[in-house]
């Protein structure tokens, strides 16, 4: 049904989470799948790339073979997932891949995106996009390390990157009066306009603007306008729509959390940890930037916890606020220290569930695609959401894998999902 290409592997877990909140079976993979049909019976799969900050051409390849591939399978309909903050540089990836994407399967009809998400606090309004009530060039993204968002006007920001300039505005006027009206506005467009930008302020709006494209080939945006999508095709299916909530399984045993996003919100996460009295170790790349001695050092530490620390999880970070990062950059180069600390938490995962740690929380979106890859974890089964968005990923192996986004959960999170029984929630089984 639906076909869903990820930018990276925490936006690949947060649209797959919100998928099967409407009942859909979810399958989620991890890189380009292999062989065809998919692996299980599946209303949507997702494929979560890491073309979020790989260069412009290779996200675009990667991208048209992720489409195909899903075509293939027998999706009828597209969905590219980028990050409800929009980062990206001037020259994409955004724009490039939606250029992509468009020229596979658009067929020159307007592309409907919005990256608003209500629930986490994102909202477009007069094309501008903002966090948590504040203007996105204003909120702490203007600081992220890797792409630092000083733009608050999306078809300003699309329009540098994309091929097809001139992007226009479905203002919230025009989604207020609901799907009839949207549609009406997106045929008047055709022929003249690539790409429509939808303002969207509450959960209804994302629903109407569903409604009025449940039938294209190809939408665009965060994981809100997906779930509203995902609930307009459940309403069609009977055996969906009247399915009964039912509890997703809850894993338990050794915990492990992982962190390597310096947002706001993952420090204070960290700081709850600590401040509950959780073992925390911090790396230090200044001290040595290999990261095979950094990755041991962390595992004798680990090591030296002793079997308490299964009843109650650690903290292994590469977290640190915008200052210590700022020297550490300037020491090492931006690049550098990432490569380093992404390698050394890759080890770190690895080393950690060859000593049966089966549950490993891991903060940050190119951290979450270090682990995964070291992993070798190819997907899995879509499970509990630990909070909205972060859902944990079960493993044929037996790993459970819980992978946020550096700005997502509450400030316990990472302490309740390392807890002896993971916190859940109800879903859709």
């Amino acid at each position: 049904m639906i076909g869903v290409i990820a930018d990276d592997v925490t936006g690949g877990t947060d649209v797959a989470a919100a998928l099967r909140r409407q009942g859909l079976r979810t399958q989620l993979c991890f890189g380009m799948p292999a062989g065809l049909p998919a692996r299980y019976p599946a209303d949507a799969t997702v494929i979560s790339l890491k073309t979020r900050t790989s260069p412009v051409l290779e996200a675009v390849e990667e991208s048209r073979a992720a489409a195909r591939w899903l075509i293939r399978s027998g999706a009828g309909q597209l969905y590219f997932k980028y990050c409800s903050t929009f980062d990206s540089t001037d020259r994409g990836n955004i724009g490039p891949v939606l250029d992509a994407l468009g020229e596979e399967v658009a067929d020159g009809r307007p592309v409907v995106t919005t990256p608003s998400s209500p629930e986490h606090g994102r909202t477009q309004y007069q094309g501008y996009l903002f966090v948590d009530g504040v203007l996105l060039a204003e909120s702490p993204m203007r600081h992220h390390p890797l792409t630092p968002m000083r733009d608050s006007y999306l078809p300003r920001l699309l329009d540098a990157q994309s091929a097809h300039a001139g992007c226009a505005v479905l203002d919230h006027t025009v989604v207020a009066g609901g799907s009839d009206r949207i549609a009406a506005a997106r045929r008047q467009h055709a022929g003249h306009t690539r790409y429509l930008l939808a303002d969207a302020l509450t959960d209804a709006d994302l629903y109407a603007i569903a409604r009025a494209c449940v039938e294209l080939p190809l939408l665009a945006g965060a994981a809100g306008l997906a779930g509203a999508l995902a609930k307009v095709h459940a309403e069609r299916i009977p055996s969906l729509r009247d399915a009964p909530a039912s509890p997703a399984p809850r894993p338990d045993g050794p915990a492990v959390a992982l962190a390597g996003s310096c947002s706001r919100r993952t420090l204070e996460q960290i700081d709850v940890m600590r401040s509950a009295g959780r073992p925390v170790h911090p790396l230090d790349p200044l001290a040595d930037q290999d990261p095979d001695r950094l990755a041991g050092q962390a595992l004798a530490w680990y090591d030296g916890l002793g079997s308490d620390v299964s009843a109650a999880g650690a903290l292994i970070h590469a977290s640190m606020p915008p200052p210590a990062l700022r020297a550490v950059q300037d020491a090492l180069g931006a690049d550098r220290a990432a490569s380093i600390l992404e390698s050394t938490l890759g080890r770190i995962a690895t080393g950690l569930a060859a000593r049966g740690v089966t549950r490993i929380v891991v903060a940050g979106g190119e951290t979450s695609g270090a682990v995964v890859t070291a992993l070798g974890i190819e997907g899995g089964q879509v499970g509990a959401e630990a909070a909205r968005g972060v859902p944990w990923i079960h493993t044929a192996a037996g790993l459970n894998v819980l992978l946020k986004s550096g700005n997502f959960g509450e400030r316990d999170l990472l302490l309740t999902a390392t807890a002896a029984e993971a916190t859940t929630g109800r879903t859709h089984a």
